[in-house]
């Protein structure tokens, strides 16, 4: 073989071999800093790192690396889990002067995006009835089913997200809705409020002892705006009776009525209305602070990943969605010095 063949062939198997050389030391240097990570950041599993770069011993020598990637599944962030986060950390500086010995870094600039899925949400919360779904960019719906007092009502509520110091999410609970179905609907919180639904004031209007019973309560015929006279003459004649209640305007008129304190004051009502009298006891001890955290979304990054932002929190098709930002990030032995 010619001189000339030689030298090449040495030349490529060479290359080959630092080639090869260079992508173990990549390998070995990822699974250490994801082992790293995970001890640093308390994490339950390793996360995925890809190492930017090539060749990477040069990095190395030279104590830099351009570009890593992380993700990181199941993050835990105070009541809930990050279902994904993905870090871009450049301009790393290492501590050690080998892969072997590599004990830690300073991230130069950090950029990444974190999610918070709905799909989850549910089951974080301990409530695997309630389904959390987009309201708009800025707030979340919150449509299932709770227990209360044996039975399970549908509830409704808006949570608007709100940033928390730069670290976390808090959220504002609104427009909350306990619904009996096909009975009345009750909103907890300041001015309480108990309605009848359309087919339970159409029950009461067909039924006369139960429509008598209902008028029967001055502060019940007060807010219809019927005029006593009238509610009088239904009392005593079943064809005034009939008049009165059998128009739909009537119908629409009861439902308007709150009944929270009018059922307090009358409790004998709430059977004739179709209320179970326990329910409504275990409705109105309800405190709004206690069922808004129930379904709140809050969240906040982990102590560890303190020198870590967020910015732009936003709700989309699939959870709630932020950016990453964070500079001079510290880890492993760099972190203590």
């Amino acid at each position: 073989m010619p001189l000339t063949a030689k030298l090449l062939v040495g030349v490529v198997v060479c290359a080959l071999v630092l080639t090869l050389a260079d992508r173990c030391a990549v390998l070995y240097a990822e699974r250490e800093a994801a082992e790293r990570l995970r001890a640093d950041l308390d994490l339950a599993a390793a996360p995925e790192v890809e190492i930017h770069g090539f060749p990477f011993l040069t990095q190395v020598a030279q104590q830099r690396v351009d570009r890593v990637d992380v993700t990181v599944p199941d993050v835990a962030a105070d009541r809930v889990s990050l279902a994904r986060v993905h870090a871009t950390a450049e301009d790393i500086e290492l501590s050690g002067d080998s892969p072997a010995a590599i004990d830690g870094a300073l991230v130069g600039a950090l950029r990444g995006d974190v999610l918070l899925s709905f799909d989850d949400l549910g089951r974080e919360l301990g409530a695997s009835q309630v389904r959390y779904r987009k309201l708009d960019d800025t707030a979340v719906r919150a449509d299932g089913t709770v227990p209360v007092a044996g039975q399970m009502l549908r509830v409704r509520a808006d949570a608007r997200l709100q940033r928390d110091g730069g670290r976390g999410v808090s959220t504002r609970i609104s427009n909350m809705l306990l619904d009996v179905p096909e009975v009345a609907s009750y909103r907890p919180g300041p001015g309480a409020g108990l309605r009848l639904h359309r087919p339970a004031a159409e029950r009461i209007v067909r039924d006369a002892a139960k429509a008598r019973a209902l008028l029967s309560v001055p502060a019940i015929a007060d807010r219809i705006g019927v005029p006593q006279r009238r509610i009088d003459q239904a009392l005593r004649s079943d064809a005034r009776l009939t008049e009165l209640v059998g128009s739909p305007r009537f119908v629409q008129l009861l439902m308007g009525v709150n009944l929270v304190d009018v059922v307090r004051d009358h409790p004998w009502l709430l059977e004739k209305l179709g209320l179970d009298p326990k329910l409504l006891t275990a409705l109105t001890a309800l405190r709004l602070p206690e069922l808004s955290e129930r379904l709140a979304l809050s969240f906040h990054l982990p102590e560890q990943a303190r020198d870590v932002r967020l910015r732009d929190v936003a709700v989309r098709a699939d959870g709630i969605h932020a950016r990453l930002t964070g500079n001079g990030l510290p880890f492993g032995a760099a972190r203590e010095r």
